[in-house]
């Protein structure tokens, strides 16, 4: 870790400490790497402490996962006891990838949370359509903030990746913002997710219609923009956003926490800070 790394991170660790306002709301999204890809010197057992000290280090109320098998998550909350997670996978278990939502038990109610399939059929669990190879869906939750018990919702999804998938990708758009419309306009709505898709997309447009980019529209930005770096810490390509409606964004930052050439995920993560 170099000087300015150091300097870097006991910043974001001074910052985490200090006591949050009432009306404060820290949100992440964090590509967590699945633990089923053989990754060798990146493999789970080798960065899952890393994983849970960049968590610690910028303390938010609520992280959107993608990739995330039980195991991981279980470990997570082992050593980060004040959060818990929900969510099943995308076959509708627990023996695969989830977009497993974690939040903080002192700053955050779970008031209601469900799940639903991008496809032609989104009640239909694992249902697959639109050329996908895998089930994609999104997990939500509606929230009450314990500070000033305000609510909020946050959905997390995961986009197909494949180049051949774009016209999957919008679809999948479409069907979260009719979703989102016919939620009650007064509730605020925080989307965490990998897109696997960059901001100049149809995806992107097809969102940002009724949805701000928190990476856009925050008065502060820190950190590239681009998160996917495939443990390299050279990052590629923009494709984990967090949108949102309601509140206000305060600032944004990409997280490229490492410790001894070792990053916790192939992916940065990033988180919003914003005003309920």
């Amino acid at each position: 870790m170099t000087r300015l790394s150091r300097i870097a991170l006991a910043l974001a660790i001074a910052v985490a400490a200090l006591p949050a306002a009432a009306t404060d709301l820290k949100v992440m999204s964090f590509n967590v790497r699945t633990m089923a890809a053989q990754d060798g010197p990146n493999g789970w057992d080798k960065r899952r402490d890393l994983f849970a000290d960049t968590i610690r280090q910028l303390h938010p109320d609520v992280i959107g996962t993608q990739e995330l098998i039980k195991q991981q998550g279980d470990d997570t909350v082992e050593r980060l006891p004040e959060y818990t997670w929900f969510g099943r996978d995308r076959f509708g278990g627990h023996n695969d990838e989830h977009m497993g939502i974690f939040y903080r038990k002192d700053r955050l109610k779970l008031v209601e949370s469900g799940d639903f399939w991008l496809s032609d059929t989104p009640d239909k669990v694992a249902s697959i359509t639109w050329g996908n190879i895998f089930p994609r869906m999104v997990n939500w939750a509606l929230f009450e903030h314990l500070p000033n018990h305000k609510r909020f919702y946050l959905l997390d999804t995961h986009f197909p990746y494949r180049d051949q998938d774009e016209d999957a990708r919008t679809r999948g758009a479409r069907e979260i913002a009719a979703w989102i419309a016919k939620l009650p306009p007064d509730v605020p709505v925080i989307i965490t997710g990998d897109f696997n898709t960059e901001p100049s997309s149809e995806a992107h447009t097809v969102l940002t219609a009724t949805l701000k980019d928190a990476w856009n529209t925050a008065p502060k930005r820190e950190g590239p923009a681009k998160t996917f770096h495939d443990f390299t810490g050279k990052a590629t390509v923009q494709i984990d956003w967090i949108l949102y409606r309601g509140v206000k964004a305060n600032a944004m930052r990409t997280i490229t926490t490492s410790k001894d050439g070792r990053y916790p995920s192939d992916h940065f993560p990033v988180q919003a800070d914003f005003t309920l």
